[in-house]
């Protein structure tokens, strides 16, 4: 498929819409390599500085007033398409956008990011956009905001996500469950006693993987280094501290005194490496974050899952049996404490994981896309004979 033009439209509030953007895109390319792709910060497009103004606010409250943002998640989550708000964010930069596609001239849009998602359906429904837009839902939960009628092709992560968008009025043959788009590196076999060595690890003894998210806003990060530091089980610990430098500084007397290995991170390139090494992650429950851990068969403890979408995906892993969630320091201790006491409970998570999602999300979104690139291409060619 010579000469393919593709916008992604994703958004830097949280990392999992780019992750799944980028994800896409690899499978993209991987499959049709001379394709042309732009992938955009949606907001940014719009105004880098209100971008980061918004961007720094999410962050500051889901990092410090969780339950406000919880309060904010649940109480939009059924406002309907007609709603005020709704059709005030359908508006949002619409001329600038339409003349940007009407610039770049793709053969498609996707979405990972569902305000853009709402704007170009709209611009659909009105029959001003004349390219299909696909939109990638990238938690296990339905929320409002993703429900557009003039999106041509949804890709979600599992059932339950396809239901409720059908509930809300989306049509079933424009839903496909693919699983949540990871990048193709979290399919492939790894060498893990060669990621131990190099990572300095005994293959003898588990691991523990502490990830908050790119910008560390796992709540109370601290408090699991300082326990599995402290542990009387022997464990290792690989904690990844993201952007957030002053989490990474917090850590020094802790590392500096662990009677267990604790290796620290910042922002790291390789998480499929340190999922490859790891008995169990520790962590936050993002939807790309969740996915790309049941795709490496990694079973997930969940601290303090933030109110709305996380808590959501904290409650579908806690379903298909892949991981555990905890709401406090002493459940959190008491929970380490036991799976390595116990690591058979640790396999029998393990192998829920493996059976929890789809598998080759990308890929198969992919060949969705391009089936339906064919399609639009046919009904042109169709008009025009006409």
């Amino acid at each position: 498929m010579g000469n393919l033009r593709i916008i992604v439209f994703s958004a830097t509030y949280g990392a999992g819409h780019v992750r799944a953007a980028e994800a896409l895109i690899e499978a993209i390319r991987t499959k049709t390599p001379s394709a042309e792709i732009t992938h955009v910060d949606s907001m940014a497009f719009l105004s880098k500085t209100l971008n980061k103004v918004i961007k720094n606010t999410y962050i500051e409250v889901i990092k410090h007033s969780p339950r406000l943002w919880g309060k904010f998640y649940y109480r939009t989550a059924k406002i309907p398409p007609d709603s005020v708000l709704q059709k005030f964010l359908n508006v949002i930069g619409r001329s600038e956008f339409l003349n940007y596609i009407e610039e770049l001239r793709p053969d498609v849009i996707i979405c990972t990011y569902p305000v853009i998602a709402g704007v170009l359906a709209q611009l659909r429904l009105r029959g001003v956009l004349h390219v299909p837009v696909v939109a990638v839902v990238t938690d296990y939960a339905v929320h409002n905001q993703w429900i557009h009628p003039g999106v041509d092709l949804y890709f979600v992560g599992n059932k339950d996500v396809s239901e409720g968008l059908v509930t809300r009025g989306i049509e079933p043959q424009r839903i496909h469950i693919t699983g949540i788009p990871v990048s193709p590196r979290f399919e492939q076999p790894l060498d893990r006693p060669e990621i131990c060595e190099r990572l300095h690890l005994d293959s003898d003894h588990p691991v523990f993987l502490i990830m908050g998210g790119a910008y560390g806003v796992l709540g109370g990060a601290k408090k699991v280094c300082r326990i599995l530091a402290e542990s009387e089980m022997p464990v290792q610990s690989l904690v990844v501290c993201g952007r957030d430098e002053k989490l990474y500084k917090s850590l020094d007397g802790i590392v500096a005194e662990a009677k267990n290995p604790m290796h620290r991170f910042g922002f790291v390139h390789n998480v499929e490496d340190l999922m490859a090494v790891s008995d169990m992650i520790i962590t936050k429950a993002g939807g790309l974050t969740v996915s790309e851990a049941l795709t490496r068969h990694l079973p997930m403890l969940i601290y303090k899952p933030i109110p709305g979408q996380e808590e959501e995906n904290a409650h579908f892993v806690q379903r298909v049996g892949a991981g555990i969630a905890v709401a406090n320091e002493e459940e959190l201790e008491k929970t380490v404490h036991r799976l390595l006491i116990h690591p058979q409970e640790l396999e029998q998570m393990r192998r829920a994981a493996a059976t929890a999602l789809p598998g080759k999300a990308a890929e198969k979104a992919t060949n969705y896309i391009f089936e339906l690139i064919h399609q639009d291409i046919s009904s042109a060619d169709q008009e025009n004979i006409s």
